[in-house]
């Protein structure tokens, strides 16, 4: 599993992350623009709003998606059980945001689209030219002021003891969008299963974004960039302590079209269903 690790602006950076994202599905980029004094500072803001009563304010809307999902709302595809998470969803254009919290998160979202901008920029310019050909617009152009565009914010709370021994922080399971963006997570944890069905760690350290592909890519690439199967385990009894990450999930328009199966809203609803947020 070659994913690669690239600094951000070097030589031949933009090819070489495509590259990994072909082979891989994943790759961590080094050296962003992003200040790591402002990612600290969010983290930091939502352990307090996970730490308090102000979240069952905020319960998520079923139809809209938005808000506040409790400890084990949401399952991987094909899994009867729960992953052992709690998240907060945010859409910056029409989707709510905890009242007197500060902007720094906002921010952020920003900062993480415009690089996701960029980075959709390079996937358009170094797909080969007959994958190019199945997109029905460039890939950034698809993304670009979606209202879909999700920032997910994540809290996985230490391992119980009454916790199921094969439920998992997130089981196994492949994103829906286009590419995500994550930044490193506060602990280890994030594994991919590679092409002999083997979990390799990804090994980021602090301060690195990881990228991975989704179905959507996929579909409209036609393969080309394959979803990575991927997982956050459990962690081991001497490490038990809280988790937390923040994906950014680029997605395109509801209209675009995906393929001749799917537009990015019939895709979309379809997997909301199968993981049980619809």
């Amino acid at each position: 599993m070659n994913t690669l690790t690239i600094d951000y602006g070097s030589k031949n950076f933009e090819k070489l992350f495509v590259k990994s994202l072909h082979e891989t599905g994943f790759a961590v980029i080094n050296k962003h623009p992003i200040s790591q004094n402002l990612i600290e500072k969010v983290y930091e803001d939502w352990k307090n709003f996970f730490d308090s009563e102000l979240k069952h304010n905020y319960l998520f809307d079923y139809e809209k998606q938005d808000g506040y999902f409790p400890f084990k709302s949401e399952n991987a595809y094909h899994s009867d059980k729960k992953d052992l998470k709690e998240f907060f969803h945010i859409y910056p254009l029409w989707g709510r945001y905890p009242k007197n919290f500060n902007k720094r998160t906002l921010k952020l979202f920003d900062e993480i689209t415009l690089l996701g901008d960029i980075l959709l920029k390079s996937i358009d310019s170094h797909s080969p030219e007959e994958i190019r050909k199945n997109y029905s617009e460039p890939l950034y152009k698809m993304s670009k002021s979606s209202d879909q565009n999700l920032m997910r914010i994540i809290h996985y709370p230490p391992i119980r003891e009454t916790d199921h021994p094969d439920e998992l922080r997130a089981a196994e399971h492949t994103d829906i969008n286009l590419i995500t963006l994550l930044i490193s997570g506060s602990q280890p944890g994030l594994q991919v299963k590679n092409k002999d069905k083997e979990w390799v760690n990804i090994k980021s350290k602090k301060g690195q974004i990881v990228i991975n592909t989704g179905d959507m890519l996929r579909e409209c690439s036609n393969n080309y960039f394959p979803s990575t199967i991927h997982r956050v385990i459990n962690p081991k009894t001497n490490n038990n302590l809280s988790r937390f990450s923040i994906p950014l999930f680029l997605h395109p328009r509801p209209n675009v079209v995906l393929s001749d199966r799917y537009t990015a809203q019939s895709y979309l609803t379809k997997r909301l269903k199968e993981i049980g947020l619809k």
